[in-house]
């Protein structure tokens, strides 16, 4: 395979962690019938305070921990506005996001383009030296590693564990949920907290690794909206989840390397939204039942793993209140 091609994949799936991080997070908030809008906003201010927190610090875990903390305190407000004030998530998430991106432009005025710490490189022993996917998967910096293990170990634990049973089934039945005895409230407040805390590290990701610094307006502006379609686009899996993150990267390269070219003239506008395009036609041909139409010449072994993977509706309580 061409060296500039193998790089360029290497690119694609180092640039699409902080999505993959986010979208994941989300996921597991909104398996537990919780909304986070807040998610815009929240990568900019978790990325800000990220950053900020290592340059003083000077130690890049110092950072992160604090991104996440920021991420899961935001999270915390919704879970304790939906479920104590009785407030609608989806409004109290949106002024959220509109909040937290203001704060971080005004707070992180002073640290706008100061270098600071990044994360490096950690190439995976033997695994880096395969040929072509040692350097696609194995040759980058830590959190992509996490990446991998958070994707399939949320896909283990949504499926085949009976706290995953309990996880998905306050986000689908709550009252029958209740009924057998689960603290539904307690859990979303686990959940709202945990997937919280995985988009403060996608925003710290962003200014110690993807991006590293700060800037106003910041480089993540609109990621947040994109997380957030992306799990609906994923059907609410973990793989479909990270699918759509990387297939939304992989657009993105190849927009950027269609403007780099000068024997290709598309307009601007065209290339930035064929991703979000792509994204709504697979979304109403799942939703109309062409694919399902599709599926059906298979046979039924592989038609029941399809329709299982392609699943697109969401949790049945997603955004509503619970009253034990």
């Amino acid at each position: 395979m061409d060296e500039s091609l193998v790089n360029i994949l290497s690119s694609i799936i180092a640039n699409a962690t902080p999505l993959v991080i986010a979208g994941i997070g989300e996921t597991i908030t909104e398996r537990a019938g919780v909304v986070n809008l807040s998610l815009d906003g929240s990568l900019a201010l978790s990325a800000m305070a990220g950053f900020v927190a290592a340059l003083v610090s000077g130690s890049i875990v110092v950072g992160i921990i604090i991104g996440m903390t920021v991420g899961a305190v935001i999270a915390l407000i919704i879970a304790v506005a939906n479920i104590e004030l009785r407030q609608d998530q989806v409004a109290v998430g949106f002024v959220l996001t509109l909040l937290a991106a203001d704060l971080a432009q005004f707070l992180g005025q002073d640290y706008t383009r100061i270098p600071g710490p990044k994360l490096l490189n950690l190439p995976l022993p033997i695994l880096s030296d395969i040929p072509i996917i040692g350097t696609i998967f194995f040759n980058h910096e830590p959190l992509v590693y996490f990446s991998y293990a958070l994707i399939f170990g949320t896909w283990y634990w949504l499926f085949h564990t009976r706290g995953g049973l309990a996880h998905r089934a306050i986000g689908e039945r709550p009252s029958a949920a209740f009924a057998r005895g689960t603290d539904v409230n307690r859990l979303r407040y686990l959940y709202c907290v945990i997937g919280g805390a995985l988009v403060g590290l996608a925003g710290a990701a962003y200014s110690l690794a993807v991006k590293p610094g700060w800037a106003t307006p910041p480089v993540m502006r609109g990621d947040g909206w994109i997380a957030l379609a992306i799990v609906i686009f994923g059907g609410w899996h973990p793989f479909r989840v990270v699918l759509g993150a990387y297939l939304f990267a992989g657009l993105r390269a190849l927009a950027s390397a269609i403007q780099r070219s000068p024997d290709i003239q598309i307009p601007l506008v065209l290339l930035n939204g064929l991703p979000w395009v792509l994204m709504i036609v697979t979304l109403l041909l799942v939703s109309s039942g062409a694919i399902e139409r599709l599926l059906s010449v298979l046979p039924r072994p592989v038609q029941r793993w399809s329709r299982n993977f392609l699943r697109s509706d969401p949790p049945s309580a997603l955004g509503t209140r619970f009253d034990p």
